[in-house]
């Protein structure tokens, strides 16, 4: 009927082929993982990844798709039947099925010993090559609470909520969130002027009353609240962090309004919302004076590391789009794949995934032994000063990712059931801001350097990622060798600076943050290749070769002016970090 229309089979192969299974074919996050769990505790944890990575896309991915496609979102329910105020909020049936399956992958359940990061995060960068989905902030802000109650709260606290915020079953399971800004400052808490006020009954009780501006997973049964002790002096040092339960008294509100739901850009299935507190019922998480360092230690640090885990997820999905649109497309008479132009920004797309894969299961590494109490005074700071800069060189590569994914797949990648790459942008942008803008960020980094001289922490752990690289990583040790000893100076310099120095001193970090990436990704290909003879191929030829994507990684970030068109090895290199992913990329 009508006229032919090839180009509409080659789409067809294209969704064909789309992978079934966000785990199997994935041979590097298997490698990374391996190099930094070890081999047992990948082979007793594989199978719950086989498992979740088809569901994740089959079942999930398709709930997802199936709320952003209706553009049901959230809705307040305020009063229930008779009038009474339930501050509820209503999701489509879809949020639900996706939630199930999310929960019963024990995403959660894995924290329970204390020492399940590796598991959580590798089952969290799966989940997250839909997006947020709606769920996935409510993983990360219900691991953080059970974080914050498992080495700070009291056992009461711990024995009557941890179980559930633990638990794998969605509909019985307690959710968590945190809310902690306020409309006068933002990012600064230290303006927070919501207030607590402590109460004889019950006992250890306190009340709070107050504003929060940004508070996502509104639908939490507990929230973890910051608010200023009646008579604290002004800033964030005086803050306490309390939890407030949801509901009181056989399932009374307890003492909370919400005003209305963000219409955000991205992350829409999920509820965020202004929220209005009066006389909530609340306990203290820790001691009270120790309330900002609750939030930063516990709350806003599990955030930071599992976004950057989550931005790494968005960049694997929309490189997988790419390439697969790019192998199946024709245009002017050849596939994509054919185009040297294309091929260099799918190589660069695939180097920049690979890159905050190897620093981000570094990161986690770091929360592992920290868990485990084996993390020494180096590797505490280092974690001190990575959580926080790699979540912010993640999500700025995220974006900027999924945004060259969008432009391969041309006036299509814009089309909302076309691909999910509109959805991982717009869900790519708000992880930047997920836990601080990139400024406040680098705020929060420069004072830590400042006031606990750690960023010599930071430097010597990156030179043993280095060390583990050994003599057969030549040229490109050599080169971010030399980027830690520039570093070491100009870093230290800026902060000298002050405010006149905190744009150099961002520009710096972003560079120190690439040196140990770089470092991390050479480590990974030394690491290979002894377990291989001639040229290391991760374990399945698509995945390409791991020492091109460490060289194109050093190249572009660590050598001052480099030009790509006078590099007689170019070609070459995108070749080989590219491996099969184009096939043959034949006419």
């Amino acid at each position: 009927m009508g006229t032919a229309q090839p180009g509409r089979d080659d789409l067809a192969a294209w969704r064909d082929e789309m992978r079934s299974n966000f785990y199997n074919g994935s041979s590097n996050f298997r490698h990374v993982l391996e190099r930094r769990a070890g081999r047992e505790r990948v082979l007793a944890l594989e199978p719950r990844l086989i498992s979740f990575g088809s569901q994740v896309a089959g079942e999930i991915e398709s709930a997802v798709a199936e709320v952003e496609r209706y553009r049901d979102l959230p809705a307040i329910r305020p009063y229930d039947g008779i009038g009474q105020d339930i501050s509820a909020i209503d999701f489509h049936p879809a949020h639900r099925r996706a939630g199930v399956a999310v929960w019963a992958s024990g995403l959660l359940a894995v924290q329970a010993n204390g020492e399940g990061a590796f598991e959580q995060a590798a089952l969290f960068y799966l989940l997250s090559h839909v997006g947020e989905g709606g769920h996935a902030c409510p993983v990360v802000c219900t691991a953080g609470l059970a974080r914050a109650l498992a080495h700070r709260g009291s056992q009461e606290l711990r024995a009557r909520y941890l179980p559930g915020l633990l638990s794998s079953d969605f509909d019985t399971a307690l959710r968590g969130s945190q809310f902690l800004t306020e409309v006068q400052g933002g990012s600064d808490v230290g303006a927070n002027v919501t207030q607590a006020v402590p109460v004889a009954d019950p006992a250890g009780a306190w009340r709070l009353t107050g504003e929060k501006w940004f508070c996502s997973v509104a639908d939490a049964d507990l929230f973890a609240v910051t608010a200023r002790p009646a008579g604290a002096p002004p800033g964030t040092r005086a803050l306490g962090c309390f939890l407030v339960p949801r509901t009181i008294e056989s399932g009374r509100v307890n003492g909370f309004r919400l005003r209305r739901l963000k219409d955000k850009l991205g992350t829409r299935a999920l509820a965020s919302a202004e929220i209005e507190f009066d006389q909530a019922l609340a306990w203290p998480i820790g001691p009270v004076e120790e309330g900002f360092h609750v939030a930063v230690e516990e709350l806003l640090n599990t955030s930071r590391w599992l976004n950057a885990v989550g931005a790494t997820g968005i960049m694997r999905r929309a490189y997988l789009e790419a390439a697969g649109y790019a192998r199946h497309r024709r245009a002017f008479g050849a596939r994509l794949g054919a185009f040297p132009i294309v091929a260099e920004q799918l190589a660069v797309m695939k180097v920049e995934e690979c890159a905050a894969l190897a620093s981000t299961f570094a990161l986690t590494e770091l929360v592992d032994r920290l868990d485990r109490g084996t993390a020494d005074e180096i590797e505490q700071g280092a974690h001190r000063i990575l959580v926080n800069a790699n979540k912010f060189v993640t999500s700025i590569t995220a974006t900027a990712v999924v945004h060259q994914a969008i432009e391969i797949l041309g006036g299509n990648g814009t089309i909302e059931d076309f691909s999910p790459l509109p959805r991982l942008y717009r869900d790519a942008i708000v992880f930047e801001s997920w836990e601080g803008t990139h400024n406040v960020l680098c705020a929060q980094i420069a004072r830590d350097a400042s006031r606990r001289g750690i960023l010599d922490d930071l430097f010597a752990w990156a030179r043993r990622e280095l060390a583990r690289a050994g003599e057969g990583a030549g040229r490109e040790a050599l080169i971010v060798d030399t980027s830690l000893d520039s570093l070491a100076t100009e870093l230290p310099d800026a902060l000298a600076r002050g405010a006149e120095g905190a744009a150099a001193f961002r520009r710096h970090l972003i560079r120190l943050v690439r040196a140990v990436q770089a470092a991390c990704l050479l480590a990974e290909a030394t690491d290979a290749a002894s377990l291989h003879t001639g040229a290391y191929r991760l374990g399945a030829p698509s995945d390409g070769d791991k020492r091109a994507i460490a060289s194109i990684f050093v190249r572009r970030h660590l050598v001052t002016g480099y030009e790509p068109g006078q590099d007689q090895d170019w070609r070459a290199l995108i070749a080989a970090a590219l491996g099969d992913d184009l096939g043959t990329a034949s006419p």
